[in-house]
């Protein structure tokens, strides 16, 4: 599974270079700032995706899990452990947005 970037994504690149530069060089400067591994990191930034309802960022998160290694059961596991912060009906559209990646 490759990443490939929206076209919301490709639309603010054409429109807006510098500012998504600046966004893709945050990226990589926090992702560099610490310990942690890319897998945990994607997933850390899916369940962060998934409380704040951003269905985009959870798929993207979800494939970028995916890529680094996580399995599905670890990515469903990094949803659910959300129930008590965010509430059921948030984790099950955050688990159909995964649902999308996996199964799609």
């Amino acid at each position: 599974m490759t990443t490939i970037p929206s076209k919301r994504y490709h639309k603010l690149k054409d429109r807006h270079p510098e500012y998504m530069n600046a966004v893709e060089s945050l990226g990589k400067a926090v992702k560099t700032e610490g310990p942690l591994n890319e897998k945990t990191a994607q997933l850390i930034q899916l369940a962060a995706a998934a409380a704040v309802r951003a269905e985009g960022a959870v798929h993207s998160h979800t494939r970028r899990a995916v890529e680094a290694g996580a399995q599905a059961d670890e990515i469903y596991h990094a949803i659910i452990l959300l129930t008590s912060t965010i509430g059921y009906p948030n984790v099950v559209a955050a688990l159909s947005w995964v649902d999308d990646v996996i199964e799609g």
